[in-house]
């Protein structure tokens, strides 16, 4: 039977873009590689680069028609992925970050998800990885379960089926636009809130593992310790603004950093004798989450393999994750996030 428009329907690529010059050429030749079989447009939505990105999307759009952009003067994500879909043309929109490469078949196998689950918003597997050093480190806690706290899309420990969330997401433009659209008063987290209404509002979302991305994180310990307060911030105001209705693993970070916190202050307090009597030992527990994630911090990058440099950059790497995004947490969820921003692409 031959295969009719229904069958691969018109794919909107959209991607958010600033300072990506390191990065982009690769993430559109992964869009371009797909060779879906339906139509397809790539939509830009470009910030205010400093790193000669414009002169690579200039260079890139010459090379296909195909590829368009609309400005994204703000450089806030929500506002240009909106921007990118109101441009867009059609009915499904693949959402793609410069950062990232999508696998060979991706796009294909994406589509046919959501005719056969009936999903509004489906998603896979981000696999991270690095240039070697420290984002290669880096790329080894954000694959750990132990590294971002066993998050479905995240390592190979996922199943198909219903989900919280969909990394970048592969939606449905109509349902996209029922919805209203990512919310352009978050800076980070609007892929999980958007499929929290989606779900609120009935929708399907999904998991599928055999879908993959790429993805190139952070490449020094400064951009990685501002992605994840700013991360954290906008968790903390998703709480304020959800309450209850997030999950528990997101907890665990500002609780160590509050446990931590009390550590330091009772370590004088003991070693001065101040604390003495059953009280005093009552409160030496403060002692034991710390040295306990220490001591599972270590089995962690261990067993990544490698040798003793290799295992301090994992562990460096993977506490700045979660303390990090515990101060921004308790940050967030006490004052809200306020103008928090990203700024480690923005950072030289």
């Amino acid at each position: 039977m031959a295969a009719t428009p229904d069958d691969h329907p018109g794919v909107s690529y959209v991607m958010p873009v600033l300072n990506e010059a390191d990065y982009i050429e690769a993430a559109v030749a992964s869009i371009v590689a797909q060779q879906y079989p339906g139509e397809w447009e790539l939509v830009l939505a470009v910030g205010p680069s400093t790193d000669g990105t414009d002169a690579v999307v200039a260079r890139i759009m010459a090379q296909d028609a195909r590829i368009r952009t609309v400005q994204n003067p703000g450089m806030d994500i929500p506002i240009g992925l909106n921007r990118a879909i109101e441009a867009s043309r059609h009915p499904i929109i693949v959402r793609v970050d410069a950062h990232t490469q999508l696998a060979d078949g991706y796009t294909a196998r994406g589509v046919a998800d959501l005719a056969r689950t009936g999903a509004a918003s489906l998603g896979g597997i981000m696999y991270a990885t690095g240039r070697p050093g420290f984002q290669a480190a880096v790329a080894r806690a954000y694959n750990s379960r132990f590294g971002l706290g066993g998050g479905a899309y995240h390592g190979d420990h996922a199943v198909e089926g219903p989900a919280e969330s969909a990394y970048m997401g592969i939606m449905r433009a109509d349902v996209l636009r029922e919805v209203g659209g990512f919310d352009e008063t978050l800076r980070r987290g609007e892929d999980w809130e958007l499929n929290f209404r989606l779900r609120q509002a009935g929708h399907l979302v999904w998991l599928d593992p055999l879908l993959r991305v790429t993805y190139w994180p952070r490449n020094t310990w400064r951009k990685l310790a501002r992605q994840f307060v700013a991360t954290g911030i906008w968790r903390g105001e998703l709480v304020r603004r959800l309450g209850g209705r997030n999950p528990l693993r997101f907890f665990a970070p500002p609780v160590l950093v509050i446990n931590v916190v009390l550590a330091f202050v009772a370590i004088p307090l003991h070693a001065t004798g101040l604390l003495h009597d059953w009280w005093g030992w009552v409160l030496a527990l403060v002692y034991v989450p710390p040295v306990l994630y220490l001591g599972l911090l270590a089995v962690a990058a261990i067993r990544q393999g490698g040798g003793l440099l290799d295992w301090l950059r994992f562990a460096l790497a993977t506490a700045t994750m979660h303390l990090s995004w515990g101060v921004g947490f308790l940050i967030g969820v006490t004052r809200g996030a306020r103008d928090a921003v990203d700024r480690s692409r923005t950072e030289s």
